[in-house]
């Protein structure tokens, strides 16, 4: 049997897409745990300023592009090494051509930028599908880049309570990577506040939020009456689509009480 670039058994696009870009196929602009209501929330707290350099780790489809230009800093970058999202991101760019934008084809371990030449940093929905190693690379490129009291913004999938059995996470983790189709590995509060702090930074604001990425009364507050009715319609004419909408959302229901979002924003050491 053929199989795509990414190893997949060949047949609809659907059935091989990984979560994310298939909720984006589906009409989905905000793809992150806790909700608009939480990458707010974080932004309320980090307070991007005018004039400043701002980062975005994996921008996807640009939702959360337009909030942070929208606080008019002087330049923006995205930095995503996946093509997927480009055309929706430039979309969004153009928007703000008063603001210095560029997108860098780049890891976020990896991202080529100087030294301490960001104000903010931002990652959603990103750490949860890296490995242990690459978590702290991609945590450690976000120090590196930032300039000494930066902010660091992180957004990401969580595991309640903080003593969770140990065998309800395994299984968890390994039924949730088996839907969305990329290995996921959501991790406790305090274990995501341990990652930051061992890598030198200090914590500014913590704030957690249900799991409700596919429930219809997040869908209405993230996507608004336009944006849900466009998913809707989707959902209609894309069965595949459709199926695979569903099964994530029965998985995300199915372990409800141990999912959460929780964000950060984290301070860059003053040396």
């Amino acid at each position: 049997m053929s199989r795509d670039r990414k190893g997949s058994r060949s047949g609809p696009e659907e059935k091989r897409l990984q979560g994310h870009w298939l909720l984006a196929t589906m009409g989905k602009t905000v793809l992150r745990p806790g909700g608009l209501e939480m990458t707010e929330a974080l932004l309320e707290h980090a307070r991007p300023l005018p004039g400043e350099t701002v980062v975005e780790f994996g921008p996807g489809v640009g939702r959360t592009a337009r909030l942070l230009l929208g606080t008019s800093p002087a330049r923006y970058i995205g930095v995503d090494p996946n093509p997927e999202g480009a055309p929706a991101l430039r979309k969004v760019l153009a928007d703000f051509p008063h603001v210095s934008t560029r997108v860098v084809t780049a890891d976020a371990k990896s991202t080529g930028l100087p030294d301490e030449s960001a104000d903010v940093v931002i990652g959603e929905a990103m750490l949860t599908m890296m490995n242990p190693r690459d978590k702290v690379a991609i945590i450690a490129e976000a120090a590196r880049i930032l300039k000494p009291g930066g902010r660091y913004v992180v957004h990401e999938m969580g595991l309640a309570p903080e003593d969770i059995d140990p065998d309800t996470a395994a299984e968890l983790q390994k039924e949730i990577s088996r839907t969305v189709k990329v290995g996921a590995r959501p991790s406790t509060m305090d274990q995501w506040r341990a990652l930051l702090t061992e890598a030198g930074f200090s914590i500014r604001f913590a704030h957690q939020n249900p799991m409700n990425l596919l429930e219809p009364r997040r869908v209405l507050a993230d996507e608004g009456l336009l944006g849900t009715a466009r998913i809707a319609k989707n959902m209609i004419v894309n069965p595949a689509g459709r199926h695979r909408m569903l099964t994530m959302r029965a998985v995300f229901r199915k372990y409800g009480e141990h999912l959460c979002g929780v964000g950060f924003v984290a301070t860059a050491s003053k040396g």
